[in-house]
């Protein structure tokens, strides 16, 4: 390939980590052909902004980075790549400053769509394929700190939540092969990254279209074994995984695993069953309840993450409640919890029973004060254990920080030396901010 024309580019991703693990890609492939990253409210000639759909301010989001970088360097090139471009491609590319919007399939020959592009004052260009067309995988992994890297082993979604706009975002689920995700982890590790966080839109149907085809070729099991032998690498974190697709070979490998560290995140949505039917989702609470049940038996020292999301269409006060009182007798860690926000084209938004905003951000708010309890219960079990710590390299006022293997954040005096290792060290004391201090050795 010739020389490329502009020899700076900048980056912004939204969102997931997928996302991060993209956009990470993309970037070397712009590197390979001579452009130099840059901060992305540097004066660069390209800035890639990549797009996230499950926040409701998306397209807020979007016009507010592509507003930062055309006061970065008016003349830079503006490419928005991710879910809400392929979900609102010719919306994206109407905003001032835009001049170029890749779908699901094209954004990863961006370096291509760049060579004869030019600024405009017009609509930006559009390259955006139907997303039934999205049925190849292209593998990704993000090294964007040392400690650790999101590795993309799966991505698109055969499920049909009702909710949910990613299946037409990112298209029918498809994986990565074992060999290539393996020849990523290797090379993940040879840049003395630590830690592995596998990331997909849905990891726990992997091997769905390894080989371009329907079938399952190999389960998310397979996966795991595989990865548990590459060498180098010290922790891999399962980011999230449906509670149905969890199964029990699965937890009974992390619990005895070289690497695989005790903590999975597991989507809940409700705790109401009548909710989750609505929602089309593929388990009740009974299933819920033994998934986390299972790995309290076989990992006790597990930390347990749960997504849900307040204000489904439907959700009544007692469906809310319902799903409070489950939580609150859950032994879990700590909740992500979202907003039920429209979205087009969804059965949900067609829906009757709207919750008022107002109430959405009340049952927000009391899930939010549940998941600080929970953590707070959470990290005072663990004080006394003697835990291995992974230092990331910040300084955040004479102090850095770090996680155990079950995510628990920790502190310590500021230490050049320890940053990028990892040290057994016993919890102590939960400190005002919330991280845990350590005993000194």
């Amino acid at each position: 390939m010739e020389t490329a024309t502009y020899k700076t580019a900048a980056y912004h991703t939204l969102g997931c980590k997928l996302n991060f693990a993209e956009t990470s890609t993309i970037a070397r492939q712009l590197k390979g052909a001579g452009y130099n990253k840059v901060e992305f409210d540097e004066k660069a000639d390209v800035y890639v902004i990549n797009t996230c759909s499950v926040t409701d301010n998306a397209d807020k989001e979007c016009r507010f980075h592509i507003k930062r970088a055309m006061k970065a360097n008016p003349q830079g090139l503006v490419v928005v790549i991710g879910c809400y471009a392929q979900l609102k491609p010719d919306e994206i590319a109407s905003i001032d400053g835009v001049d170029l919007v890749l779908g699901a399939k094209e954004k990863f020959n961006v370096l291509s769509y760049l060579e004869d592009l030019e600024k405009t004052s017009n609509n930006g260009v559009v390259h955006s394929c139907e997303v039934g067309e999205a049925n190849s995988f292209i593998g990704s992994f993000s090294v964007g700190e040392r400690t650790r890297a999101f590795l993309k082993v799966q991505d698109g979604c055969d499920y049909k939540c009702t909710y949910c706009t990613i299946p037409m975002a990112r298209g029918i689920s498809r994986s990565d092969t074992i060999e290539n995700i393996i020849k990523n982890a290797t090379q993940i590790s040879q840049r003395g990254i630590k830690e592995i966080v596998l990331t997909g839109v849905n990891i726990g149907d992997y091997g769905k279209g390894e080989f371009g085809n329907k079938r399952h070729e190999h389960t998310f099991l397979d996966l795991i074994k595989e990865l548990d032998k590459v060498e180098g690498i010290e922790r891999i974190r399962i980011s999230s995984i449906e509670p149905n697709l969890l199964k029990d070979d699965a937890i009974e490998l992390v619990s005895h695993s070289r690497s695989f560290v005790p903590h999975f995140h597991i989507p809940l949505q409700s705790g109401s069953d009548t909710i989750l039917k609505k929602m089309k989702r593929r388990y009740l609470t009974k299933l819920y309840t033994d998934r986390i049940s299972k790995i309290k038996e076989t990992i006790p020292h597990c930390a347990i993450g749960v997504d849900v999301i307040v204000g489904f269409p439907g959700e009544t006060e007692e469906h809310f409640l319902e799903t409070y009182r489950y939580l609150n007798q859950l032994p879990i860690s700590y909740l992500h919890v979202f907003t039920y926000s429209e979205r087009d084209n969804t059965e949900a938004v067609e829906m009757e029973g709207t919750v008022p905003i107002a109430e959405r951000k009340r049952r927000n708010k009391m899930l939010r004060i549940l998941s600080e309890k929970k953590k707070r219960e959470f990290y005072e079990s663990q004080l006394g254990s003697t835990l291995p710590v992974l230092w990331e390299d910040e300084n955040k006022n004479g102090l850095m920080f770090g996680f155990t293997e079950n995510y628990v954040r920790v502190q310590k005096p500021y230490d050049e030396a320890s940053c990028n290792t990892i040290e057994f060290l016993t919890l102590d004391k939960i400190q005002p901010d919330g991280t845990v201090s350590v005993k000194s050795a």
